[in-house]
């Protein structure tokens, strides 16, 4: 690893990480948005974490980012989640200027001027994000009507732009999918109180829904044809799925140095030592961290090659996309293991552990989720065409 990548752009003090962990089961248990962790990051300039230097940010890369998203992650990964939405639209136009396209610099403009950013990707019947859309935009004077619902909007409480996609139709080309942003002063959407769910619950990721909502073209970042990608979708992957699977690298972390605590201070009849002495303590712990030394190499590698501009070709959505799936499958296996060496005691919702064990679960709802990472890793490897139909049976 580079001492370019070594070197940490931070805001993050280990009493600030220590406070936000702190307020992380309130938030879980009261199912509310982390108002009091947000205030106390944007204060110390966490939201342009990844703003390049010359708009005022920290100018932090990929793999800056990600250590700083895991060091959150461990003891808030709620918080650590939801702010990473922000930190990847951000992420998408600074790579982009980076490798060339300036076209974006007015989202980092926005960012500087400290408006924040959500996603609206998420969508009911769309099981390819960002590809298709179930929302409907309509080409009118000077920009675009956008009719659609949207799921799992993380920061709904305080974004100041919204980031949407949605399918033009209509163009004689062929479909197009519009990728733009909503200003929160724009009229025509609302945001229903969806959000009572598993695990997460501090993300406040309620539903927008948007009717005939007026996006003007000066909000458009984007116009590629349906189901096709170019450089905005490479970096959109590469970018918000680097945070989404740093934000559970760091909770796997978590988990294993709970069970370690753990492990060391239980007792049992049967032992004269602690249950760390226990072969099946040991060897669960011994498989935890193994597969975290892993997952974490993999995360490394695929977040270094891209900060260090190594040409993969066609196969950078494979080794984005299977890096999150691997570091989210085991940081399941890596909880499940710490829920067997807790005892009862991981049951009770006093229990960190037990938080952990629900957040996790999320992981495999993300883009690309457990049902479409494979398929897109699988026709990668086989030198089959994404959008090659049909897709099933």
């Amino acid at each position: 690893m580079s001492s370019a990548t070594m070197e940490r752009p931070s805001v993050l003090t280990d009493e600030l990480i220590e406070a936000c962990g702190s307020r992380a089961a309130t938030y879980d248990r009261e199912n509310r948005f982390f108002r009091e962790d947000w205030d106390a990051l944007k204060v110390a300039g966490f939201m342009k974490l990844n703003l390049p230097t010359a708009y005022g940010g920290l100018g932090a890369n990929l793999s800056q980012t990600s250590r700083e998203l895991q060091r959150l992650a461990e003891r808030a990964p709620a918080t650590a989640l939801a702010v990473n939405m922000h930190l990847y639209w951000v992420g998408i136009a600074a790579e982009m200027q980076r490798l060339g396209d300036p076209s974006l610099e007015w989202v980092l403009q926005a960012a500087a001027n400290g408006d924040i950013f959500a996603a609206g990707h998420a969508e009911t019947g769309n099981d390819l994000p960002a590809f298709l859309s179930t929302a409907k935009a309509e080409r009118v004077d000077g920009g675009y009507r956008v009719t659609g619902h949207k799921m799992f909007g993380s920061l709904t409480p305080v974004w100041t732009q919204f980031g949407i996609h949605a399918m033009d139709a209509n163009d004689p080309a062929g479909p197009m999918i519009i990728h733009a942003m909503v200003k929160r002063d724009t009229p025509g959407y609302t945001i229903k109180d969806t959000w009572d769910t598993l695990g997460m619950r501090a993300t406040k990721s309620d539903d927008t829904i948007l009717d005939n909502v007026f996006i003007p073209d000066s909000q458009v970042m984007r116009k590629i044809p349906a189901g096709q990608a170019d450089l905005f979708i490479l970096c959109l992957f590469a970018v918000a799925l680097g945070g989404i699977t740093s934000v559970y690298l760091g909770l796997a972390r978590r988990a294993i140095a709970l069970s370690v605590e753990t492990a060391r201070r239980r007792t049992s009849l049967a032992l004269t030592r602690s249950m760390a002495y226990n072969p099946e303590v040991q060897h669960n712990v011994a498989m935890m961290a193994t597969r975290y030394e892993a997952m974490e190499a993999q995360l490394d590698r695929m977040l270094s090659d891209w900060d260090n501009n190594v040409d993969h070709g066609g196969r950078w959505p494979l080794k984005i996309v299977s890096a999150k799936y691997n570091v989210v499958e085991g940081a399941k296996d890596i909880v499940d293991r710490a829920m067997s060496i807790s005892g009862g005691t991981g049951m009770f919702k006093t229990s960190e552990l037990e938080r952990l064990y629900r957040d996790v679960r999320c992981g495999g709802f993300h883009p690309a989720n457990t049902l479409l990472a494979p398929e897109i890793i699988g026709k990668i490897a086989l030198g089959i065409d994404l959008g090659e139909q049909p897709r099933w049976g």
